[in-house]
């Protein structure tokens, strides 16, 4: 049987020719690309574009796009620092912010992540600093990491709720404040036909909370959760 293809965060990296961008550098340019145009708009052809280099001196040292976005994703995880200090509830807690800022920094990456799981040493290490956080709430390992899928569960559903709003407010053109004023007559009219108290009492009476109390008021619960069901 012919020898399986080794992983890309297995293999020896070249150095590069000299003037010619090395894994680094070509790895670094992606994740500009898709940090400014999206996923979509990062491609073999563009990077070397962006470098000023020929295509084919790109895949001497990336076989290929989906090597590619491996190496993008375990770069921006070698950013990610949370301090271990044995209380697992703030250390938990550390790791979601930290996962969340992440992810509004590179809105690409939100549609990457909960699929399998990155392999490259700075995302394993992340990955061992959530679970050594979740052992000090269970020393049972199978435990640990659902608690660790769960609370990441939460924020990558939180974050796919803030970066929709960012999305809404470009392509409208309009920030939040202002399409609340533009459907201000519809919901008036809503609040005066009296089908929807509930709705009513929330435009009413509400009080509206910014993004990071809303996103703490709801990690707060998850891990309240786990430790009622886990602890």
């Amino acid at each position: 049987m012919a020898d399986e293809p080794a992983l890309v965060w297995a293999k020896e990296r070249r150095s590069p020719r000299r003037q010619a961008p090395g894994v680094e550098q070509i790895v670094r340019t992606a994740i500009a690309i898709a940090d400014a145009d999206g996923l979509p708009a990062v491609s073999m052809r563009r990077v070397a574009a962006d470098l000023g280099s020929g295509t084919a001196s790109l895949y001497r040292y990336v076989a290929s796009r989906d090597e590619l976005l491996d190496l993008m994703i375990d770069e921006v995880k070698g950013a990610e620092q949370t301090e271990i200090t044995g209380d697992w509830r703030a250390d938990l807690a550390g790791v979601a912010h930290q996962v969340r800022r992440t992810l509004l920094r590179h809105p690409w990456l939100s549609g990457e992540l909960p699929g399998r799981p990155a392999l490259g040493t700075n995302s394993l290490r992340r990955h061992e600093a959530a679970l050594t956080a979740a052992a000090g709430l269970t020393a049972d390992i199978t435990s640990a990491a659902a608690v660790v899928d769960t609370v990441l569960a939460y924020v990558f559903g939180t974050v796919a709720q803030e970066l929709a709003e960012l999305q809404a407010q470009r392509r409208s053109g309009l920030t939040k404040e202002q399409w609340q004023a533009s459907v201000g007559p519809y919901i008036r009219d809503i609040i005066a036909s009296g089908r929807y108290p509930q709705f009513t009492r929330r435009v009413v009476e509400g009080a509206e909370w910014g993004a990071e109390r809303t996103f703490e008021f709801g990690l707060n619960c998850v891990l309240d959760g786990v430790a009622a069901r886990v602890g």
